[in-house]
């Protein structure tokens, strides 16, 4: 079965990757360091696109973001040589929080499978 993609899906995976290409081999803020980014939204006409990102080092997070969005004229300008279409958006850096969120349900859920574990048995007596 074929996945039908819209151009706008492609349009934002290209920009995901471009960036992404970008930010490892020409972006040379000590800031930044070490991100990955999760995915590209871009509004209906193009015009803005929200990336996010996620990072190891969330201590640094501040860091990263103002880094980032220092750099965004620069990403822009470089991303526009390499992806040709009408209107380049404006790029709007977003720290993707679901990746923590997720391990810490992932723990919680760790921990009441560990207490319901421990517990005695709160069987009902068969009649």
């Amino acid at each position: 079965m074929k996945k039908s993609f819209n151009r706008s899906d492609r349009v934002s995976e290209q920009i995901r990757r471009d960036l992404a290409l970008l930010i490892q081999t020409e972006l040379k803020d000590p800031r930044v360091g070490m991100i990955s980014l999760t995915a590209v939204e871009l509004t209906p006409d193009y015009a803005h696109a929200k990336v996010y990102f996620t990072t190891l080092h969330s201590e640094h997070l501040p860091d990263i973001q103002k880094g980032l969005q220092r750099a965004s004229g620069f990403l822009r300008r470089e991303l526009g040589r390499r992806i040709k279409i009408h209107t380049l958006p404006e790029l709007h850096f977003v720290h993707d929080a679901s990746l923590e969120r997720g391990a810490s349900l992932s723990l919680l859920i760790d921990q009441a499978k560990a207490i319901s574990d421990q517990t005695p048995g709160d069987e009902t007596p068969e009649e």
